[in-house]
């Protein structure tokens, strides 16, 4: 039986929503019933048991746990995320627990997509996702991010 992954919310209802790391195949069909193609993990390793759901298109960004992401990397997620909402596909991004490194990829999403600025966007993903964004660097990340793109 598929069933929500922990910590799955959408922040683009139908394009992107965080989740923490999946490991039952039935997390990963709830994934696909809600329209998510594709899978952003930005854990060391692979989730387990992914390859139960080989429709479920895996995007590995290797980033360390409490380490913000590089501009490069944040470039690629957001490029995932373009392709596959261009063909009308989900796409959902998960570390760990669905915080730090999570937080900072969908806030970094808030200011490509809404032209929000780096603290609404993280703000505005804290209120979403309870916990989300867990450092400093993590922060700066984003702001960065969006002095990058103005």
């Amino acid at each position: 039986m598929a069933s929500a992954p922990h910590n799955f919310s959408w922040v683009d209802q139908d394009k992107v929503a965080g989740l923490a790391l999946p490991r039952m195949p039935g997390e990963y069909r709830y994934l696909l019933e809600n329209n998510i193609k594709h899978l952003v993990c930005l854990c060391e390793t692979k989730p387990p048991n992914h390859d139960t759901c080989p429709e479920l298109q895996l995007h590995h960004i290797k980033i360390q746990d409490f380490t913000p992401p590089s501009p490069a990397q944040i470039d690629r997620f957001l490029s995932i995320v373009e392709e596959a909402n261009a063909k009308g596909e989900g796409v959902a991004v998960h570390c760990m627990h669905g915080h730090g490194r999570t937080g900072t990829m969908l806030a970094c999403y808030l200011v490509k997509t809404r032209k929000m600025s780096g603290i609404d966007a993280i703000n505005e993903i804290r209120r979403l996702r309870s916990g989300s964004i867990e450092t400093n660097e993590q922060e700066k990340a984003v702001v960065q991010f969006y002095q990058r793109t103005k």
